[in-house]
C-alpha cells in the first residue's frame, strides 16, 4: 500500500496518473493546501519542501519509505515497479532529461504563469507577460520533440505522465494550440487513457470553486522559513 499526499492540482495530477497506470494499491490523503496542511510537523516530515504531491510506500521490507517531489516520486515508483521507463541506459538518460526538464522548466513556469493569471492583482502585466512567454517557449520545445513521435520518449512514460497536466490546462492559462499541431494530438492522446481520465478526477469534490479567502491567500502566497520551521517538532 501506498499512502498518497494529495490536492487536486497539475503537480497532483502528475503521480496520480502514474499510480493509476501501474494499477498499485494506494490510499489518497488529502492535503488541503489553503488550510495549511502542508506545514503540519508530520507532513514535513515527508516533504520538507512543504509542497504535495509526497508518498509513503509501505509495500516495503523495513520502515516505510518516504518521497517527495513529484519527478523523484515518478522515478522511485517506475524503477520499483520496471514500468514506464526505458530499460536500457541512454533511455533512461532521457527519462530523467525530460523528468528534469518539466521539474526546473515547464512546471515552474507555468505555475507561476497560473498564478499571475488566476491569482496575482489585476495590472500586474509584466510578471504574466513574462511568464506567459516562457509558457509558450516550453510548449515549442515540446513541439519540437514529438516531431515524428507519438510521445515524448518514443513509447508511452513517465516523461509523458509528468508534462501531460500543465499541458492539459494549457487554455484557462490563456495560451493556444495554433502553432503546436503535435503537442495538441499528444494531449488529446493521452487524455483518451482511461488511468489519466480516472487520475485527473481524483480528488475533485476538493476543487476551488471559488476565489480564495484573504485567509487562504495567506497560506497560499504568504509563507516564509518561519513557516518552516515554526512547525518543527
Amino acid at each position: 500500500m501506498i499512502d498518497f499526499y494529495y490536492w487536486p492540482t497539475p503537480n497532483g495530477w502528475k503521480v496520480a496518473i502514474l499510480l493509476e497506470e501501474l494499477g498499485v494499491a494506494y490510499r489518497m490523503i488529502p492535503v488541503n493546501i489553503g488550510k495549511g496542511d502542508q506545514f503540519k510537523p508530520d507532513f514535513l516530515k515527508l516533504s520538507p519542501n512543504n509542497r504535495m504531491p509526497a508518498i509513503l510506500d509501505r509495500d516495503v521490507e523495513g520502515a516505510p519509505v518516504p518521497v517527495f517531489e513529484s519527478g523523484a516520486i515518478m522515478f522511485y515508483l517506475a524503477e520499483k515497479t520496471g514500468r514506464f521507463v526505458p530499460a536500457d541506459p541512454l533511455g533512461r538518460k532521457e527519462a530523467l532529461e525530460w523528468l528534469f526538464w518539466q521539474t526546473g522548466n515547464q512546471g515552474p513556469m507555468a505555475g507561476q504563469l497560473s498564478h499571475f493569471v488566476n491569482y496575482a492583482p489585476e495590472g500586474e502585466d509584466y510578471g504574466r507577460e513574462r511568464y506567459a512567454a516562457e509558457y509558450d517557449r516550453c510548449l515549442g520545445v515540446l513541439e519540437r520533440r514529438l516531431e515524428g513521435r507519438d510521445y515524448i520518449l518514443g513509447d508511452y512514460s513517465i516523461a509523458d505522465m509528468i508534462c501531460w497536466p500543465w499541458v492539459l490546462i494549457a487554455k484557462p492559462l490563456g495560451a493556444s494550440f495554433d502553432a503546436f499541431p503535435r503537442v495538441a494530438a499528444w494531449r488529446n492522446r493521452i487524455k483518451l487513457r482511461p488511468a489519466v481520465q480516472k487520475a485527473v478526477e481524483l480528488g475533485k469534490e476538493f476543487r476551488r470553486r471559488a476565489p480564495p479567502s484573504e485567509a487562504e491567500r495567506k497560506v497560499l502566497f504568504g509563507q516564509t522559513a518561519a513557516s518552516v520551521t515554526a512547525n518543527q517538532d
